[in-house]
């Protein structure tokens, strides 16, 4: 099948990984412009880098527009597959191709569509999430479901490892629904409205971690929000980078949110608002990460964490 592929970040890779590997002629890959970088060095483009590895027409525009559209015809593209592309495309770029477009999305929708979809599954406490294939609409993730993947979500599951799993499950779905869609075999369901969740983009304002939080509830946010914005906490009137931890089931003694509790090792035990979290890895402003034990050292002996 001829198809063309947008997509922008590290999860796109290996579904056009696999559509090349399937045999699938990409006419045309789309991400996004390049972008100056940390010091000067532009910023990665792990899309672009690998359309050329595989010898793939390459095209980055701002916007999807007429123009790009118009580009993608003239290479007669059949389908559009977008897979992590970040922009909303509108009804008259997805009705341009004779077979639509399919977007990849990872979550079982109609659950969790938007921007930040695989955080949300660890920020809620997911037992289970999974990789949809659906044919778009102009609403946002909201098409005709094409196919589903599910997956169990591991208890101690951080973004960046579930979203690793979630792409090679996404690449192979990807392949094995174009086979069905190329056997007659696809039946797209409408999704259920009224099970539909929403996600927003996660912003610095989600970092912060009260004590007064249960620790299952900072647990999660530690996980989930790695490795953007990730997470902040006050400690000993300092505020530090949160970057490991885990939930205790039972604490060294009764305490009010913020009160050290004690240590394990060089890990810092600290009453929440329900339970005690083990803190295991911190970084201070300008610093490297390090434990919270070599953090304290050289400082007064903490009487609480506020």
């Amino acid at each position: 099948m001829r198809v063309a592929f947008a997509g922008s970040s590290q999860f796109s890779l290996p579904s056009l990984r696999a559509l090349a590997h399937a045999g699938h002629d990409v006419v045309v890959v789309v991400t996004a412009p390049d972008q100056p970088g940390d010091r000067g060095r532009p910023a990665p483009r792990p899309v672009r880098d690998l359309a050329r590895e595989l010898g793939l027409a390459v095209a980055q525009p701002p916007r999807f527009t007429a123009a790009v559209v118009s580009e993608l015809q003239s290479a007669r593209a059949e389908l559009l597959i977008v897979c992590a592309y970040g922009q909303l495309l509108r009804r008259s770029v997805l009705e341009a191709f004779p077979l639509g477009a399919w977007g990849v999305h990872p979550s079982l929708l109609p659950r969790h569509r938007g921007a930040a979809p695989i955080a949300a599954a660890i920020l809620e406490g997911d037992a289970t999430t999974g990789v949809t294939i659906y044919s778009m609409d102009e609403r946002m993730d909201a098409g005709p479901i094409l196919t589903r993947a599910e997956v169990r979500v591991h208890p101690r599951a951080t973004t960046p490892a579930l979203t690793r799993e979630l792409a090679e499950i996404a690449a192979e779905l990807l392949v094995r629904t174009l086979e069905q869609h190329t056997s007659g075999a696809l039946i797209p369901a409408p999704q259920d409205e009224e099970q539909a969740s929403y996600t927003s983009k996660l912003t610095r304002e989600d970092a912060l971690v009260s004590w007064s939080m249960t620790a299952a509830h900072i647990d999660r946010l530690v996980r989930g929000l790695q490795p953007w914005p990730g997470t902040r906490c006050q400690l000993v009137g300092s505020t530090v980078k949160l970057l490991a931890g885990e939930p205790l089931t039972a604490g060294s003694g009764p305490g009010a949110p913020g009160d050290v509790l004690g240590t394990q090792g060089e890990s810092l035990e600290v009453a929440t608002g329900a339970g005690a979290y083990l803190i295991h890895l911190v970084q201070p402003p300008s610093a490297k990460p390090m434990t919270p034990a070599a953090f304290l050292r050289g400082r007064r002996p903490p009487a609480q964490v506020v």
